[in-house]
């Protein structure tokens, strides 16, 4: 008996060649592909709008089991090839979202709060619970970044706070920082999956409408927040925030927080610089070698102008 399952295929190619070789082999029966780092070359800084790619990737397809791959291996172009093709091997087939949900169980984050699946009861119900659900966007909490931001937020976030989520993925942070008392809250991203996912755990954690909105970079409700966040916190990456310096600090009232991780430790000190002008951050937490950096807004800062929010 054939035990059930997927054939993987794994193909060795280069940054250049991997449009094509997707295409083809999606055309020749894969139905799915994902691609790996075969080099140890990290990638850290993907500029705005771009999908990152390592010079040299992994290609990893899935076929039906029933499928002859040795007509398929035997017919990739050698052009899209930098190594022989691997010898396929099994996969036995799981309910794999079953299995992401039993590794996703709820977390502690600093003395308030916890970050629980959907799908699970609050093992303190009387706590701040957050119930999530990640869906297509970013954000569960157990990264490290995360983990310091939402650690951050537990210590920060007082009755009343006002608070920006730039980066917004599933809207962890702003959501957990409303559960911790803040009056209302703005989500940023630039994905649309990520602000349709913010709005629905918004709606899961019976956020109300007035006290929360997930917007792309273009909406005109973002110049109106300018001077008025308590807290700004954004969790994404190194050259991003350096380029966002001046629209994030300009979203901060006199006295706010600025909270930023998605960097590594030897990153911080360019990121301390280009804020220099506008704050003084400092290193507030690190984990696991990544960084949190804060500092608090003692002036006015200039008004963000209407070509930086269509950035």
């Amino acid at each position: 008996m054939t035990q059930a399952g997927w054939q993987e295929l794994r193909v060795e190619t280069t940054k250049a060649q991997v449009e094509t070789l997707e295409n083809w082999l999606f055309d020749h029966g894969a139905v799915a592909i994902t691609l790996e780092d075969n080099a140890d070359e990290p990638l850290l800084e993907p500029g705005p709008g771009e999908t990152p790619l390592w010079r040299n990737v992994k290609l990893v397809a899935l076929f039906p089991e029933g499928l002859d791959l040795l007509a398929v291996t035997d017919n990739i172009p050698a052009q899209t090839l930098v190594a022989p093709v691997a010898v396929p091997t099994h996969v036995p087939d799981q309910d794999w979202e079953r299995a992401w949900m039993d590794s996703f169980h709820p977390m502690r984050m600093g003395e308030r709060l916890w970050i629980c699946p959907s799908w699970t009861d609050p093992p303190e119900p009387d706590a701040v619970n957050v119930m999530l659900d990640p869906g297509l966007a970013f954000g569960t909490g157990t990264h490290p970044t995360t983990a310091m931001c939402l650690g951050e937020l537990d210590v920060s976030v007082a009755e009343g706070t006002q608070l920006v989520d730039y980066g917004c993925g599933t809207a962890i942070l702003a959501i957990a920082g409303l559960k911790l008392g803040a009056h209302r809250a703005l989500g940023i991203d630039n994905d649309p999956q990520a602000i349709t996912a913010s709005h629905q755990n918004a709606e899961r954690n019976g956020i109300r409408e007035e006290q929360f909105q997930a917007v792309m970079p273009d909406h005109e409700a973002i110049p109106s927040w300018a001077g008025c966040a308590d807290i700004v916190v954004a969790n994404i990456l190194a050259g991003p925030l350096i380029q966002l310096a001046p629209e994030l600090t300009a979203l901060l009232k006199p006295g706010g927080r600025l909270i930023l991780a998605g960097l590594l430790a030897n990153q911080a000190e360019a990121l301390m610089s280009a804020y220099r002008p506008h704050i003084a951050l400092h290193v507030v937490n690190d984990l696991e070698g990544w960084v949190l950096l804060a500092g608090t807004a003692t002036s006015a800062v200039p008004p963000m102008d209407a070509s930086a929010a269509d950035r």
